[in-house]
């Protein structure tokens, strides 16, 4: 019997940050945006349909981005939430080298000119 993987999900709040996290990852992973909020219609929806996937919150480090990390907390309790530095406060404005780390932490595969860029 093959190793079965789960499906990998990241969860973020706009276009700009899904075109960022799109850049760096280098492997197959959906990313699906929320547009800043997202109803509980919408929420309940969602949740259906990630069950049985592995699933990443990658929001920003803003209010509007704990708010929406806590419905999810509420609402997907096996997802992993994954953080950027509150210095960079949004997803879209952080560096690459910095999101290519976050997500390499989470064992999502990631284009390692990103991370060379750190060591120089």
């Amino acid at each position: 019997m093959e190793n079965m993987q789960l499906e990998k999900v990241i969860i973020v709040e706009g276009t700009s940050d899904k075109r960022k996290v799109k850049s760096v990852v280098n492997e197959p992973v959906q990313i699906i945006c929320t547009n800043g909020t997202i109803s509980l219609s919408k929420l309940d929806e969602m949740v259906d349909e990630l069950f049985n996937k592995e699933v990443y919150i990658l929001v920003d480090a803003d209010e509007a981005g704990e708010k929406l990390r806590k419905q999810f907390k509420r609402e997907l309790p096996m997802a992993s939430h994954l953080y950027i530095d509150k210095a960079y406060r949004e997803v879209a404005t952080a560096p690459k080298h910095h999101i290519a780390t976050v997500l390499l932490s989470a064992n999502i595969d990631v284009n390692t000119e990103y991370l060379k860029q750190r060591m120089n």
